[in-house]
């Protein structure tokens, strides 16, 4: 057989001798031999062509011998079949050198459409052996290697003499395949396995590592695998294709990095937690180590500091993460130094990124600003930071800057609200006779924790109290102003001595004109309650305007709500407020609360009261105690919303502390009345304050005498200051003057004023008090007479 026919006769080629059409000739071009093969070609038996000459069968053949001097490889020719259609048959003609009258020419043909066929499949093998740039390896059911195409060889550096029989383990270098969607990755020769034992192929595996032409830079490939099986599915071994995708994959990890840090980065206004986000999004996709450095001012709100070549005053390092960590990238702020001309102070002094060895280094800037910087860095054999990278690091520090700037500018507006705020809540509350007092404030979680909760306790006239508590919607430096004003306003029309439900309409009245002349709106829809209690009545009267009602405590610990009528909140107008009165026991413990203390998303409002019920039910604690243990029980976590409290224990005054007379309209009375306050006051050990006394209630009981209506009654109060009330039925309130130096009359009210604490008067549904607080312990720091008259 010709070595040129060799491709096509072996095992396997179109014309192997075990399917091809095969026909023996001797020297004469007889058909000698006939096989089965060619009698399904051509149609004929062999009775039907023995003995004749193959050109019969063969119509444009110029004989074998021709054909074979032609120099064409596969000849090919025209036949006719038994049945009458032509045929198109390509030749294999091998000489078998015979004697004269024996076998000559072993003759083998074929269709010529299964030649082409061979031919192409041939084509086809030859390129993915040679010139395909798919990597295709062949193992055998022990993964040793079999073969490799060319690509491999190119790939890897290796040749398939250096890596047949070898485990695949052991021939290609060492990498990792990458995790999706955060699964772990598999062994090197997992895959191989897998496939090999159940069948299953295996598609777009990612695989990572250096070669031994490359040995400091990671390529990536895409892997295939799918198993190899006999014609009765018995497994043969692995077949696995890959494809370089280095820069596609490069590409799209960067893109995919963007993607993700747009719904990491700017989720919070916390700059520590930004900072261990950035960190977090970058390790270890994008660097081995990512670190993360603010200037210190900008962690208080301030403006950071200057930064040159040589120094970096105040950096501290916020986040760092390595690749290999269990931890979030946010850790706890240590200094940050670095050397002088180090990458990051250079980066610092020129505001720009600086690239050093596999070391990248980028600043936070915003708003034309640097905060501090950003270092990534790697370590072989991965890339050091190309021009398209140092982009992408840029992209991803001017989010995280933009983020760290809104807390920076959050933090400083959080310490603005903060100490407004403190400076607008009471820092010490009034301790009045009649109550015992303990308040607690906790603010809101959150971005902006400082809110619109407010309380305050008022001293009144006739040793009454007023206890305040509100909530203005929202949080911020709007809503602690829009507190401070709110506060302000009922603690002036307090001093007016309005009832509850009075207080509350000028209030809202307040409220609505402000908000119809676009001043401010903001305190529309403000709740707030406001309750006067009276130690001598032991009475308690209040109203709300949209707030929650208070809490009673008895003194046997007994809970309820009070059952208080529900005005609307403030600046809504032309709603009438309500009022109701309570007695309250010796001791009765009064809680004024927010909603943020017993409402949230978690909890519906029933529950919470139930819960605060619960907690002031527990007998035997000191009011701070108890303070202590509402906020315990009720935010156990940080809430959304801030809370208030106010404890108020009341205490009644002794019938001992308080004396009063029923006063006749008879001006011949007064000097009568006068002896007994004085002599009131002698009883109760205070002579060194009879004399003002007896000048205010001659003042007070003779300008009601003069002025006023019955019915008139005097009452004294011993309490811090001995108070003095003389009440009538007239509505008209005296005002004070300075009388002229000729004028004989004029001055009484001017001297009352001018020897007790304080004065005023109160209206009644009767009519209207006028007292005065005469001081009672340490200097009474009285003017001379004569002084004050001049």
């Amino acid at each position: 057989m010709s070595a040129e026919n060799m491709g096509a006769t072996e095992h396997g080629g179109p014309f192997d001798v075990a399917t091809a059409a095969t026909v023996v000739l001797d020297a004469r071009e007889i058909i000698i031999g006939w096989s089965p093969a060619a009698e399904a070609l051509f149609g004929y038996p062999p009775g039907e062509t023995l003995g004749r000459p193959v050109g019969d069968l063969l119509a444009d053949a110029a004989g074998v011998a021709a054909l074979l001097e032609s120099g064409t490889r596969y000849p090919t020719c025209s036949a006719l079949h038994r049945d009458g259609h032509p045929l198109r048959v390509a030749l294999a003609v091998s000489p078998l050198g015979h004697d004269e009258g024996g076998a000559t020419w072993l003759v083998a043909a074929v269709s010529t459409p299964r030649l082409d066929q061979w031919a192409g499949d041939q084509a086809m093998l030859n390129g993915l052996s040679e010139q395909s740039p798919i990597m295709i390896s062949v193992l055998d059911t022990q993964l040793r290697v079999k073969w490799i195409n060319r690509a491999v060889e190119k790939e890897f550096g290796l040749t398939l003499e250096e890596c047949r029989g070898q485990y695949i383990s052991d021939v290609l270098p060492k990498g990792d395949y990458l995790s999706e969607a955060g699964s772990p990755p598999p062994p090197m020769d997992q895959p191989f396995e897998h496939v090999l034992n159940t069948g299953e192929p295996l598609v777009d595996l990612r695989y990572r590592s250096p070669t031994d032409l490359d040995p400091f830079h990671y390529q990536f490939w895409s892997s295939s695998y799918f198993r190899l099986e006999d014609v009765d599915g018995r497994p043969l071994g692995v077949c696995e294709t890959a494809v370089n995708i280095t820069d596609r994959y490069v590409v799209r990890q960067r893109l995919a990095l963007l993607s993700r840090a747009g719904g990491k980065i700017g989720q919070t206004l916390n700059i520590e937690r930004t900072a261990g986000d950035l960190a977090e999004l970058t390790v270890p996709e994008f660097a081995a180590i990512t670190s993360v450095d603010l200037f210190e001012p900008v962690l208080r709100g301030e403006d950071p500091g200057e930064a040159n070549g040589r120094t970096a005053p105040h950096l501290r390092r916020m986040a760092e993460r390595a690749a290999g960590d269990s931890v979030a990238g946010a850790m706890p702020s240590r200094l940050a130094e670095y050397p002088a001309g180090s990458p990051q102070l250079r980066c610092l002094s020129e505001g720009r990124p600086v690239v050093g060895d596999r070391m990248l280094a980028v600043p936070l800037r915003a708003r034309g600003t640097v905060l501090g910087l950003v270092t990534f860095q790697r370590f072989p054999p991965r890339d050091t930071f190309d021009p398209e990278e140092v982009h992408l690091a840029e992209e991803l520090v001017s989010r995280t800057a933009v983020c760290v700037d809104n807390g920076r500018r959050y933090v400083r507006e959080h310490a603005a609200a903060l100490m407004l705020q403190r400076d607008l809540l009471p820092r010490r509350l009034p301790e009045p006779t009649a109550v015992s007092v303990a308040h607690r404030y906790r603010p809101a979680a959150g971005p902006v924790g400082v809110g619109g909760d407010w309380y305050d306790v008022i001293p009144l006239s006739g040793a009454r109290v007023g206890l305040v508590i509100g909530d203005v919607a929202g949080r911020g430096l709007r809503a602690s102003a829009t507190m401070g004003r709110m506060r302000t306003t009922v603690a002036a029309l307090a001093a007016l001595d309005l009832a509850p439900e009075e207080l509350l309409a000028r209030l809202d009245d307040l409220v609505v004109a402000q908000s119809l002349d676009g001043e401010d709106d903001r305190a529309v829809g403000v709740t707030c309650l406001y309750a006067i209690y009276d130690p001598v009545e032991r009475h308690c009267v209040m109203a709300r305007a949209g707030h929650l009602p208070p809490a009673l405590v008895t003194p046997d610990g007994r809970v309820e709500i009070l059952d208080l009528p529900a005005g609307p909140p403030l600046g809504l107008g032309g709603l009438p407020f309500e009022s109701a009165g309570f007695d309250l026991p010796e001791n009765s413990l009064l809680a004024l609360f927010t909603d943020g203390l017993v409402e949230s998303r978690e909890q519906d409002i029933d529950v919470g009261l139930s819960r605060l019920r619960d907690a002031l039910s527990r007998p035997g604690r000191t009011l701070e105690e108890t303070g202590d243990s509402v906020l315990t029980t009720m935010l156990p976590h940080p809430s959304e919303d801030d809370a208030a409290l106010l404890l108020a224990r009341v205490h009644a005054l002794s019938d001992g502390q308080v004396a009063s007379w029923d006063l006749p309209a008879d001006f011949a009375e007064v000097a009568r009345f006068r002896g007994l306050a004085v002599e009131k006051a002698v009883d109760w050990g205070h002579d060194e304050a009879a004399f003002v006394v007896e000048l205010v209630v001659s003042e007070l009981v003779t300008n009601a005498l003069r002025y006023g209506g019955a019915p008139m009654r005097l009452r004294l109060i011993r309490d811090q200051s001995l108070i003095c009330e003389v009440s009538d039925g007239g509505h008209t309130s005296p005002h004070l003057r300075r009388a002229g130096q000729d004028e004989e009359g004029g001055r009484g009210l001017f001297l009352v004023a001018q020897l007790t604490e304080r004065w005023g008067t109160r209206y009644t549904p009767d009519g209207k008090t006028i007292w005065a607080e005469v001081p009672l312990s340490g200097p009474t720091g009285m003017p001379d007479l004569f002084d004050v008259l001049e």
